[in-house]
């Protein structure tokens, strides 16, 4: 007889290209064995624990195809009712005779309404002819239940031939469905691992990563709650532990140093540790630790876990648990192999979350230091100022005395030169303290580089005629807009020209060009003269940097010119970029936003 189960429990339908071959078997059933309905189930585990058979195919007439895919019905309830059957090879055959009537309430089972005919092997509506499925190791795995032949007798010796060979097929189909369908949830747990490392971010910091994964993994998993414990970066103590639900998990302190222990272990074998109250299959827990589990687990209200190690190489960061109740499916083996590639994943997350927060702080730090800095060298810069001034006045008094000796005259020059560079290093360190602080942001307003660059040629062009040096210009006639403070603009090109004439030859030519292309403009800086290293390139903007270069060490300077020229162009938002070779001259281009007129 047909089965149904009174009331449905999760209707948790096969999908459908699992169903197909399992529905052309119990269509073969009907249309080449001869038989009205054939139906297909497969043994399921119900949230009680309890096993029970689940129509996956079913070959009948429409209305009842509907109604029956899908329902389950107690695998206790068939295992009884077949136990006095006679055993017809996979099948089963219950004669009505020995048909306890009072099941058909009990269980559900479809009474087919049909005429019996007037002979000694006629079928009655209350036979049953179930074949068990079992898989090679013998584990009952689902049924194959047929009813109504078309003769109206029970199946001879060939009908019952052809139906061994059916009921053969359908238990290797049956394996191979529950195997696709295993392979199925590992490949939806592996998605959900994807997915939550792909969305767990380091740049949110360690607790909300760990935060966002384990939504992910309540949902992937179907458990009712997970915690992350994670270790300290030396790889002693507890670093902290992360639940799902956002509340802090106080473990005991025995079950802190428990689980430390264990997940070091279990990264060591590589393996997802299942705990439920009856045992535990971790080596390394002993019966005494196994009961403070239990009663830990009593005590919140779960039934068993799944403790799973996080690492990365050979380091163990800490230990995932993720917690099942009452009710709940046991934890299977796809569910430990996905859980441990999860450990893998998790663990490259806490890694990327800690060395982006190390980052971050060592950024923290290098800004503050940088802060300190800017204002050591503010106040250094102010306090020599003021005694710069007062010695600068003295030596112009000492110059225009008249009884000064020669000698003396030549030593107030010295000192005079000397107080000079000193003034111009002040002066540099001061702008060097300004351009680099956010608190003195620029004010930008429309620059018109063409007169700017003009005026900068004519001042350079006096120190540029001493070494014969013609600086040629390629400007255009209208003007070219910069988006920026002029004095800082003013203060990049003229460093940048008088290094060009400092550093090049008697005699040998200096460029400017001058263009724009959309929203930038750009102003390069040409010159044949001793050209930079590629070494000396690296730190060519740092501060306080001299050339290795002895000719280029011969000439004067602070080395903070070009630290101020990278400062101001960053702050404009613009870039500069040097092309240069040792012995063959530089090239240095700025190139500055241009301003956008809004109407």
């Amino acid at each position: 007889m047909s089965q149904q189960t009174v009331s449905s429990v999760g209707l948790a339908e096969a999908e459908p290209v699992f169903r197909a071959p399992l529905q052309l078997i119990a269509e073969g059933v009907r249309e080449i064995v001869g038989f009205q309905f054939a139906s297909i189930s497969v043994v399921r585990t119900a949230p009680d624990g309890t096993q029970e058979l689940e129509v996956i195919a079913d070959a009948g007439d429409d209305d009842s195809s509907e109604a029956i895919i899908g329902r389950r019905t107690p695998l206790d309830a068939m295992l009884a009712e077949v136990e006095i059957a006679e055993v017809w090879g996979q099948f089963r055959f219950l004669p009505h005779e020995l048909t306890d009537q009072t099941q058909e309430d009990a269980y559900g089972w479809i009474v087919p309404d049909i005429e019996v005919i007037d002979a000694p092997d006629a079928w009655h509506p209350l036979d049953l002819l179930v074949a068990l499925l079992h898989d090679d190791q013998g584990v009952l795995r689902g049924t194959l239940v047929i009813d109504v032949p078309d003769n109206g007798r029970r199946p001879g010796p060939e009908q019952r031939r052809l139906l061994e060979k059916f009921a053969v097929q359908a238990a290797r189909t049956v394996v191979t469905t529950l195997e696709r369908e295993e392979l199925a949830e590992q490949y939806r747990l592996a998605a959900a691992a994807r997915r939550i490392v792909r969305d767990a971010s380091a740049q949110q910091g360690l607790a909300r990563s760990l935060s966002d994964c384990q939504r992910g993994l309540v949902e992937g998993f179907r458990s009712r709650g997970s915690w992350i414990q994670t270790f300290d970066e030396d790889g002693t103590g507890t670093g902290a532990i992360h639940s799902s639900a956002g509340a802090e998990v106080q473990l005991p302190e025995e079950l802190v140093e428990l689980a430390e222990r264990t997940a070091r272990q279990a990264w060591a074998d590589q393996s997802a540790v299942v705990v439920t109250r009856a045992a535990t299959a971790a080596a390394n827990i002993s019966a005494a630790d196994h009961r403070r589990i239990v009663d830990f687990l009593d005590a919140i209200g779960v039934a068993s876990l799944l403790f799973v190690p996080l690492g990365a190489g050979a380091e163990c960061l800490g230990n995932l648990v993720l917690t099942r109740a009452v009710g709940d499916p046991d934890w299977s083996e796809l569910d430990r192999i996905a859980a441990l590639d999860i450990g893998h994943d998790l663990g490259r997350v806490v890694l990327n979350a800690r060395t982006f927060e190390r980052e971050h702080q060592l950024v923290v730090e290098l800004r503050a230091l940088d802060t300190y800095k800017g204002q050591l060298i503010a106040t250094v810069s102010h306090e020599l100022k003021n005694p710069l001034a007062a010695i600068s006045g003295y030596l112009e008094m000492l110059e225009s005395a008249p009884e000064l000796a020669p000698r003396t005259r030549n030593a107030v020059d010295s000192m005079n030169r000397g107080t000079a560079r000193l003034g111009r290093v002040v002066d540099d360190l001061l702008l060097l303290s300004k351009v680099g602080d956010p608190a003195h942001a620029i004010i930008p307003a429309p620059v018109d580089l063409v007169p700017l660059l003009a005026e900068v040629v004519d001042l350079i062009e006096v120190q540029a005629r001493h070494k014969h040096i013609v600086i040629g210009t390629d400007v255009p006639s209208e003007p070219v807009l910069a988006h920026g403070d002029a004095w800082e603009i003013d203060r990049v090109v003229t460093n940048l020209l008088s290094n060009a004439v400092k550093y090049t030859g008697v005699g040998r030519p200096v460029g400017v060009r001058l263009w724009s292309d959309g929203g930038q403009v750009h102003v390069a800086i040409s010159d044949e003269g001793l050209g930079i290293s590629t070494a000396d390139q690296e730190h060519l903007f740092d501060e306080f940097f001299r050339s290795t270069n002895p000719e280029a060490v011969r000439e004067p300077g602070t080395g903070l010119g070009l630290a101020i020229v990278k400062r101001i162009v960053d702050r404009h938002g613009g870039r500069i970029r040097l092309e240069s070779e040792l012995g063959h001259g530089s090239v240095f281009t700025v190139t500055l936003p241009a301003h956008r007129f809004t109407g």
